[in-house]
């Protein structure tokens, strides 16, 4: 089994109880970079990756070919972490490796343990108090949204569809005992609650 660990925005003290129970119990763990080699290395040895800055796609898949293929001679018979800055489901090296991951070796398990991402670092650090909608941009095309308080996610994925978006998730209650996730659409309930989140992708 293959995780990615989010290791948060670069000081030890926020990483989470998760990722530092995780990375202890990991029979072996990759990072791609010093930085998080030094957030990792209190709990586990990690193994630095190259994973370079690129704009050549044939080169990148290449390179993410021949580290998945590494990690997958580890990763099939053990657990193995991947420790990255930030959280690894957002403008992550790790969303690249797990796709190459799964299309190459569909028989390896992946998941992820979110960190305390950028976004959310900048609002503390800046001293910034955000309570009503707002856009996050790397410059790419808008390709996802995440619309939080659902308590009507049918009427909800109505609007989105509207607006191009074709694929949809409905979460409820994330990491708590009584936690929801519906990946189909015709399993989507007509009410959620407070701690309700859907998702769309185009």
């Amino acid at each position: 089994m293959l995780i990615g660990v989010g290791l948060g925005p670069g000081s030890p003290e926020l990483l989470t109880l998760k990722a530092v129970e995780t990375l202890k119990k990991s029979h072996k763990v990759y990072v791609p970079g010093r930085l998080a080699a030094d957030l990792v290395a209190p709990y586990a040895k990690a193994e630095i990756l190259d994973f370079p800055m690129l704009t050549d796609y044939n080169v990148l898949n290449e390179i993410w070919t021949k580290n998945a293929e590494l990690i997958a001679e580890e990763a099939r018979h053990n657990l193995v972490s991947f420790g990255l800055i930030g959280d690894p489901n957002f403008f992550s090296t790790f969303t690249h490796l797990k796709r190459v991951m799964n299309r190459l070796y569909p028989d390896i398990e992946t998941s992820t343990i979110p960190g305390i991402s950028s976004i959310t670092s900048f609002a503390s650090r800046a001293d910034v108090e955000i309570d009503a909608s707002f856009e996050v941009s790397d410059g790419s095309q808008k390709g996802y949204k995440i619309v939080l308080k659902a308590t009507r996610p049918l009427e909800i994925i109505g609007s989105m569809k509207n607006e191009g978006y074709k694929r949809f998730m409905f979460a409820q209650r994330l990491f708590m005992e009584d936690e929801v996730i519906i990946k189909e659409l015709e399993d989507i309930p007509e009410k959620g609650n407070y701690f309700s989140i859907v998702f769309g992708q185009k």
